[in-house]
């Protein structure tokens, strides 16, 4: 993985996930704000991370500019967030130079003395200064790759690898097939997938064969999940209380994102808005696949809300402190404690008549209520229907669900609820009139 970001890559995958061809190399610069260059550059690694990834495809299924990146949609259950992963770059300096300290930490453990004189005795590439091993080392140390043993130095680093060689063939496959469950049923599910990608790889390595892996999953909202990879690094910075720092652009906007310019000859001021915030929650809405951020600029200015698709080149700023940060938080969970989502309007009580389906022999319409009406109750049940009540922030939110019951959910409070879907139903009656 490397230690730059990956922004470009990151919005560029997402939106062509979004639009699924329907946009030509030239607006997809525009919409990206990069030009078509970078974007053919980007869109030239990404094909060939992908051809090394899946080296079964033939060269007529990969024809055609951006078709490598969609033919295999329905095919491949692979998560796009390691696709992306692979995405990353390193310079070729930095791949040489780790791939030294690696090999020579896979011989026996080294301090950092020793660790400069293995590369001094090498007669091949460039010694690194004391400096930049000592990053290397952290950088790797991070990712989990290294750890360092000793209280007192010099530290002696070695590889990281107890773990997987204290577990059996069998015990590795029981953890891989947990992992891989908890990491797509449960959300944020970002470190999940890393894990069962280094995982998956231990046991390629130990099996040598193809035919060990007992799920497939699929996502249903492929864009999305790269959403997450965003999610996680907003979770982190709200549980160290720090300030981020991004670029927004709201979805109802024309131009939807901008990659971060790395060429100083080229640098240009961004047409996104810039936000320096403190993050207070992270929502997810299940039922469109998308996150929401909730943040402040400080505890007196109003509360903020993102679509976290719109946000881009996140970077953490400053530490907040600890009282202020907690009161704000405590202040959004009060604002929030009745929202269906993310909703901070005034409270209205909603009550609702549920119709059981007939012929039956359990009611599928309450189950699903009983799954997905939050802190809603059941007040009263017949063996034809069943009242449910809850309070929310507004109706805004909530109406959506109402709607996907159809026939078989009443609205009977408020009355003006009753009275909007009275009238998207005799819209919607309007529609299928005999012609």
């Amino acid at each position: 993985m490397a230690k730059e970001g990956f922004d470009k890559e990151l919005q560029l995958l997402r939106l062509m996930f979004l639009t699924q061809g329907a946009y030509n190399r030239q607006q997809l610069a525009e919409r990206l704000g990069i030009s078509v260059h970078t974007l053919d550059k980007t869109v030239k690694k990404l094909r060939e991370i992908q051809s090394t990834l899946y080296q079964h495809v033939t060269d007529r299924e990969k024809k055609g500019c951006y078709a490598q990146l969609r033919y295999n949609y329905f095919a491949v259950t692979d998560n796009f967030l390691m696709f992306l992963y692979h995405a990353k770059s390193l310079k070729e300096s930095e791949i040489e130079r780790l791939y030294r300290i690696l090999e020579q930490l896979s011989r026996q453990p080294l301090s950092i003395k020793e660790l400069l004189d293995a590369f001094l005795t090498t007669p091949t590439g460039e010694v690194p200064d004391e400096k930049t091993l000592r990053q290397d080392l952290k950088y790797l140390e991070e990712l989990s790759v290294i750890k360092k043993s000793g209280d007192t130095r010099p530290y002696v680093y070695q590889f990281d690898q107890e773990l997987w060689s204290s577990l059996s063939d069998d015990e590795l496959l029981d953890l891989h097939d947990f992992i891989d469950v908890m990491a797509n049923t449960q959300l944020p599910a970002v470190p999940g997938y890393l894990l069962r990608h280094k995982v998956k790889r231990c046991l390629d390595s130990r099996l040598q064969r193809e035919d060990w892996a007992v799920f497939l999953y699929k996502y249903h909202f492929v864009s999305r999940i790269l959403d997450e990879q965003q999610a996680l690094l907003l979770a982190t910075a709200i549980a160290e209380q720090k300030k981020v720092k991004f670029c927004y652009f709201t979805p109802k906007r024309s131009k939807f994102y901008d990659s971060q310019n790395t060429n100083p000859a080229f640098l240009r001021d961004s047409t996104g808005k810039p936000q320096h915030v403190y993050p207070l929650r992270v929502v997810f809405d299940h039922q469109y696949g998308r996150w929401y951020l909730l943040a402040q600029e400080s505890e007196k200015r109003p509360l903020r809300k993102y679509r976290v698709e719109g946000i881009t080149q996140l970077a953490y700023g400053q530490q907040a402190a600890p009282d202020a940060f907690m009161r704000m938080q405590a202040r959004v969970d009060e604002r929030i404690q009745h929202s269906w989502l993310i909703d901070t309007g005034k409270p209205v009580t909603i009550r609702l008549r549920f119709f059981h389906p007939k012929g039956t022999p359990h009611s599928f319409i309450r189950e699903r209520v009983e799954a997905q009406g939050q802190w809603g109750v059941i007040t009263e049940e017949t063996r034809e229907s069943f009242l449910y009540e809850i309070t929310v922030n507004s109706t805004l939110e909530i109406t959506p669900w109402i709607r996907s019951f159809g026939s078989s959910c009443e609205v009977l409070e408020p009355l003006y609820l009753r009275e909007q879907l009275q009238m998207e139903w005799k819209e919607l009656l309007s529609y299928y009139e005999s012609v």
